[in-house]
């Protein structure tokens, strides 16, 4: 009776055939998926010891499937070992070191493929942070951004105060008059003078907000 359900999810018949020979033999069931939708299914249906996850996969991709299991506090305890040809294609999306999960290059011979198992299932046992949903705390590095802030979208740029002159118009008790101070006026230099500060103090104040987006994308991104 196998004690060990091993999912090997690849679009290529000639790899999953070679994962389930290369297997030491009455120790494993091996279960095939020859897409990435389909291997999420098993994912979510049966106790798995192992998943072995191409990165290219059609109608849903090896990053994809990862992302699931990643951002399920159960799935993500399960062993994997991610294979691809071209390693360059899975740290574009997952930098190095591998922490929680063990690279496997393509083509692979049976010493490598049981130390990749062997090293995925030890990795599989080291602690991990848990999981934080959007919303909860967040600490950003170099940022005093708010975590109600970040849930919602709405951050204030910071230290850049709105100007107190009310725009279009300038109301003349306002404005200290150097040039007349008799008549108490402002002159039209002296408004258009201000009304240019205001523009560009609004430029200023719609580049940080700008800034402040991308930072919220990204963190938004971190803690998917």
């Amino acid at each position: 009776m196998a004690s060990n359900k091993i999912l090997v999810i690849d679009d290529t018949t000639v790899v999953r055939v070679k994962v389930r020979e290369m297997l030491p033999p009455g120790n494993f069931e091996v279960l095939e998926a020859k897409d990435g939708l389909e291997g999420l299914n098993f994912i979510l249906q049966e106790k798995l010891s192992l998943i072995m996850l191409d990165f290219l996969l059609p109608k849903m991709s090896g990053w994809e499937v990862f992302q699931k299991v990643q951002a399920d506090p159960e799935l993500r305890k399960i062993p994997l070992v991610i294979m691809s040809g071209r390693k360059e294609e899975v740290t574009e999306k997952i930098t190095e070191p591998f922490e929680y999960f063990e690279f496997l290059g393509k083509p692979f011979d049976q010493k490598q493929l049981i130390g990749a198992i062997k090293l995925a299932m030890a990795k599989a046992k080291q602690p991990r942070p848990e999981l934080v949903a959007v919303g909860a705390g967040v600490s950003v590095k170099n940022s005093t951004l708010s975590t109600s802030a970040v849930a919602n979208g709405t951050v204030v740029a910071p230290s850049v105060a709105t100007p107190s002159v009310a725009t279009p118009s300038v109301t003349t008790s306002s404005v200290a008059t150097p040039t007349t101070p008799s008549t108490g006026g402002v002159s039209e230099a002296e408004i258009n003078a201000l009304n240019e500060k205001i523009v560009k103090m609004q430029a200023e104040i719609d580049g940080l907000k700008k800034q402040l987006t991308q930072v919220v994308t990204f963190i938004k991104q971190k803690i998917k």
